[in-house]
């Protein structure tokens, strides 16, 4: 589901720059610096923000979000250190996921076939039950789905089989995932 956007939609209006810029306060007074176990206290300007994310998550100070309001967090999901949150379209992500350090979640890009190019905002969805490991990086459009694992420094720019591994760039299944009666 790709929808092209310009810089008059509503995306790009002064309200929504506006609110951006205190987002982008908020996070370095309440949300940056915050110590690394307060992270119900995250969870919360999240959603002061306009975030649906449980409070049982876990999001660490460094996890860098572009606008809370287009983010959803299952609970007992983790969003890792340094890891990207560039959602100009939507992210979900499901339940009990994890999300590792330095992962890149990019649910925008533009059409290359436009000489304007446009922006195309591409929602990222990840089911339960996942794990993106470390530097992984998930492109736009894509499905992850049900208890698949992304290994480290992958690259996914297609959908995922449930229970299944990926490694590579790009991505491509390695192996099933045994775990527990699955």
């Amino acid at each position: 589901m790709l929808k092209k956007q310009s810089l008059t939609d509503p995306i790009f209006n002064f309200s929504n720059k506006l609110f951006r810029s205190v987002w982008t306060i908020a996070y370095f007074i309440f949300f940056r610096f915050s110590p690394v176990f307060l992270f119900k206290w995250r969870c919360f300007i999240l959603k002061v923000f306009g975030a649906k994310i449980s409070l049982d998550s876990r999001v660490y100070p460094t996890a860098k979000i572009w606008l809370p309001s287009n983010l959803i967090v299952g609970a007992y999901s983790t969003i890792g250190p340094n890891v990207n949150v560039y959602n100009q379209g939507k992210i979900v992500i499901g339940e009990q996921v994890i999300i590792s350090q330095g992962t890149h979640l990019c649910a925008s890009t533009h059409d290359y076939n436009d000489p304007l190019h446009p922006l195309l905002l591409c929602p990222i969805t990840v089911e339960d039950n996942v794990w993106v490991c470390a530097d992984a990086f998930i492109g736009p459009n894509v499905y992850l789905s049900d208890g698949c694992v992304v290994g480290a420094r992958a690259v996914v720019m297609k959908n995922t089989k449930p229970w299944s591994v990926y490694s590579g760039n790009p991505a491509v299944k390695i192996k099933d995932r045994v775990w527990g009666d699955k």
